[in-house]
């Protein structure tokens, strides 16, 4: 059963029962983050390209895919997975994960030369996650009228979002800094 307190949501289970049949409860201390359910799709930008990886390069980034490409999904087919916590946080806690050339990756950031960067490191994410982790982001509403359309924050800094920034012809996924919560930015702005 479920028992709420302090808008907190707390496991609990029957432990014994005692005179008069009385029900006694312990409380459950489970981990931050418990894998719930897994979507699997292609995640798309504002100009409608498609979220490709290619780990051999250390890169990702959104590109035009053709039909032929799209259906062997080879680097842009990824599963979201979705947990639960007893925590409330600013949004549903999410990991990626994507499989290429048989091999499975997970979504992290890493900092490098004191700055956030994506990388996709090779393994599966956990069932149950501790209480922080590189691989956890936020879903949240890009915006309020927008159902389908998203933004991820980074779990473990505040403000920093998936997005795309134009290098040359590419247009890599790199995490942002918004300065507002608020702030409609289309870099942004990811569909599943």
């Amino acid at each position: 059963g479920r028992a709420k307190m302090c808008s907190e949501e707390i496991l609990m289970c029957a432990v014994q029962l005692g005179e008069n049949f009385c029900l006694y409860f312990a409380g459950l201390e489970c981990d931050a983050f418990c894998r719930e359910k897994i979507l699997n799709g292609f995640l798309r930008n504002v100009k409608s390209q498609l979220l490709v990886v290619r780990p051999d390069l250390n890169m990702a980034a959104f590109e035009d895919v053709t039909d032929q490409e799209m259906k062997s999904g080879h680097g842009m087919y990824f599963s979201i997975h979705y947990y639960k916590t007893t925590t409330i946080y600013p949004g549903a806690p999410v990991a990626f994960t994507i499989k290429v050339e048989g091999k499975n990756y997970y979504m992290c950031c890493e900092k490098e030369c004191g700055k956030l960067i994506i990388r996709f490191r090779e393994g599966e994410v956990p069932k149950d996650i501790p209480e922080k982790s590189n691989a956890i982001f936020f879903q949240k509403s890009f915006t309020s009228c927008c159902s389908r359309a998203f933004k991820f924050e980074y779990s473990l800094e505040k403000g920093m979002f998936l997005a795309f920034e134009e290098e040359g012809c590419l247009r890599k996924l790199i995490l942002k800094k918004l300065p507002r919560e608020d702030e409609v930015d289309e870099t942004t702005k990811i569909t599943f």
